[in-house]
């Protein structure tokens, strides 16, 4: 476990990340200013000290997708963080990618081992946060882990962890089918997971095409009346968030804006002020239209390993 705090650059553009170039300047790029190595202990003690303070901040875990190292995961987090600005505690779920376009079995063997410790890491954060949410997405890859760990919580009648939480699956690469096994497992949560999509996903198509041409989550089609019927069946929120520009050229990474957008839900409509809680299968329109983000957390990063 890593305490990692990051600067970032007064220049700082929405949904980017100003990456170093040469010797780290924060006045121009993200810059890892602290670091240091936490035992499991000290870890604790520092997500209950941030507990006690007047004003206690609510927890966040981002869990990071494949190809993708711990670096880039650590400055995504503070990128978020960043762009929110509202108050809370952010933690970086890290499991060990090996971080190479051709290491897509291998990162998925990792992010499988990785489901116990990610189980042991939302409920600790259970017992320390007295009562109060905690804010989960998971990425890609990452969103597998994510719902893998839910799974076993669930089979595991850790009921009051589960209710404790606020999940959001971003461009998830989980087969259709399995996804759904998963989801009789757990059960439908309150308030509802929200499954962000984009039918053009292309790290996604590589993905379904890897896998026997089985379709991904995170590439459904939410006009399909199968699916609205299925999301209010699973009462899960799903939303095509198509419209929001992309970075990666993949099409993969378009959460990373959703941030910048921090205010209320209105979905597909010219109502803002509309609460991110509803079941169905929407489009979002950034004409008009605001987003309340799904992390929304400023302050030092902690990295959990």
């Amino acid at each position: 476990m890593r305490s990692s705090e990051i600067s970032i650059p007064p220049g700082h553009q929405p949904g980017n990340i100003e990456w170093p170039t040469g010797t780290p300047d924060p006045a121009v790029s993200f810059t890892t200013v602290h670091q240091s190595i936490l035992d499991k202990q000290t870890f604790e003690q520092r997500i209950a000290s941030r507990e006690s303070v007047s004003s206690p901040s609510k927890a966040g875990i981002f869990v990071h997708g494949f190809n993708t190292n711990f670096q880039e995961a650590l400055y995504r987090l503070a990128q978020m963080t960043a762009d929110a600005d509202v108050d809370g505690m952010p933690i970086l779920f890290a499991w060990p990618s090996e971080a190479k376009t051709t290491g897509y079995v291998a990162d998925k063997e990792s992010v499988t081992y990785s489901r116990d410790r990610l189980t042991e890491l939302l409920m600790m954060l259970s017992r320390k946060q007295s009562g109060k949410r905690i804010s989960l997405i998971g990425h890609s890859m990452g969103a597998w882990l994510t719902v893998e760990a839910l799974r076993q919580l669930r089979l595991a009648h850790n009921d009051a962890t589960i209710n404790r939480l606020n999940v959001v699956l971003a461009a998830p690469d989980i087969d259709v089918d399995v996804f759904s096994s998963q989801m009789d497992v757990i059960g439908p949560l309150s308030p509802p997971m929200t499954v962000l999509v984009s039918r053009d996903d292309i790290a996604l198509s590589i993905s379904s095409k890897i896998g026997g041409e089985r379709p991904r989550l995170g590439m459904l089609n939410v006009d399909d009346p199968r699916v609205q019927e299925a999301a209010f069946r699973a009462n899960l929120q799903i939303i095509d968030i198509s419209s929001l520009k992309a970075s990666d050229g993949l099409n993969h990474d378009r959460f990373v804006s959703l941030a910048t957008l921090y205010g209320r839900l209105a979905v597909g409509s010219n109502r803002p002020g509309q609460d991110m809680r509803r079941a169905g299968a929407f489009v979002f329109n950034t004409v008009g239209t605001t987003l309340a983000t799904p992390f929304s957390l400023v302050g030092s990063a902690v990295a959990g390993e």
